[in-house]
């Protein structure tokens, strides 16, 4: 059953914050360790020590209200053999821990975590947004809130477990005849059972409802983010304390950008002769609206032209990241007449010439970096 954590600090269940402040103190003056060294009056020490943890709490407090222990689940992962299942019942009835009893699991217990996913444009990731979804999931029940009994009725024992939530049981084995212990199938291992439930939740606490949640979405999120939502998951068996509810980012690609962290990529795809002359483009920014790049003259194809701080806002800092433009120098396919006899008297003015280069990326007794000697420096470090 659930501790009595009133009783423990000995004040009455309606006590204030106030009050229940001032027995805690009291008793803990006359049972600190460091006052008194008694190994009893130190277990007690624990004791009231948790049930004031708990009392001033405002959602556990609810919780012990409604019949419930909100620590139970920490004090119920014993160690032992206990992770075995009826292995383990084997081991603690054999050598030591009797019928490995874990008492009642209490009716009231905490909710589970829910997860959505949400589909965001890089705009919506890069500006932020707030918008309304639509959450199947178990609330408080409104006629009940949470007790689960109909009107003024309680809980009471149940007659198969007698209270205990388990049943036991004797096997017979290799080793003789072996008790175990197995939730009891009446109350499903809570130890009480409700003869008179809710008309609407049917003695469980809560109901199934349809609800609308409005989601802030920060600023700078990326794909596989999830953000948190706190008691927004589901409640709990029992009007136990809500989950979490966690909404995870699902980003969809762009038709011009990608997005590497807080950096944007994209390609400008330029003529030759505006690589060689100079030229500007325009590209229509993610938060900054039409955004004139410069191409320098005399771009190489491959090139990158970087505008610092026009990428996606970083999620916490807000500083933003860089926009990297990729250039790849497009050469005609198809020239006519004219536009052969002017390329024939652009390379008869030329002094360039096509060339095989060694490895090392010299020709002709040159000594430029190459790119086959840049690896080789990469990977080399000389």
């Amino acid at each position: 059953m659930a501790r009595d954590y009133y009783g423990l600090l000995g004040v009455s269940k309606g006590a204030s914050d106030s009050e229940i402040k001032r027995a805690y103190r009291k008793l803990a003056r006359e049972l600190h360790p460091d006052v008194n060294p008694d190994e009893g009056a130190q277990a007690r020490f624990q004791e009231i020590s948790a049930a004031y943890e708990v009392l001033s709490d405002p959602e556990k407090r609810r919780i012990v209200d409604l019949g419930g222990d909100p620590l139970e689940s920490a004090a119920g992962g014993g160690g032992g053999f206990s992770g075995f299942g009826g292995l383990g019942d084997v081991f603690e009835a054999f050598f030591g821990g009797g019928t490995a009893s874990r008492g009642p699991i209490g009716r009231v217990r905490p909710g589970s975590d829910s997860l959505l996913r949400m589909r965001l444009d890089l705009e919506e990731c890069a500006t932020g947004v707030t918008k309304q979804v639509t959450v199947d999931t178990a609330v408080l029940c409104d006629l009940c809130h949470g007790k689960g009994t109909h009107g003024d009725s309680t809980p009471v024992a149940c007659d198969t477990c007698g209270g205990r939530g388990e049943i036991q049981t004797v096997q017979r084995s290799l080793l003789g005849q072996v008790m175990t212990s197995r939730p009891c199938p009446v109350c499903g291992g809570v130890g009480e059972v409700i003869p008179n439930p809710c008309n609407r939740c049917a003695g469980d606490g809560r109901v199934r409802a349809r609800r609308e949640i409005s989601v802030k979405i920060p600023a700078g999120v990326g794909d596989g983010m999830r953000v948190r939502l706190a008691a927004q998951g589901e409640v709990g068996p029992g009007g136990g304390p809500a989950g979490d509810l966690y909404v995870e980012v699902h980003e969809k690609p762009h038709p011009v950008f990608v997005r590497e962290g807080d950096d944007l990529h994209c390609t400008i795809s330029v003529p030759m002769v505006d690589a060689a002359l100079g030229t500007t483009v325009s590209v229509d920014a993610i938060l900054d609206g039409p955004t004139e790049i410069t191409i320098a003259a005399g771009t190489q194809p491959g090139s990158v032209t970087t505008l610092r701080g026009h990428g996606m806002p970083h999620l916490r800092s807000g500083v933003r990241g860089d926009l990297h433009a990729h250039i790849d120098v497009v050469i005609p396919s198809r020239l006519d007449h004219d536009d052969v006899e002017l390329l024939r008297t652009f390379k008869e003015r030329s002094r360039a010439t096509a060339e095989v280069r060694s490895a090392d990326g010299n020709s002709g007794g040159s000594h430029g970096g190459g790119l086959f000697s840049r690896l080789r420096e990469t990977f080399t470090g000389r």
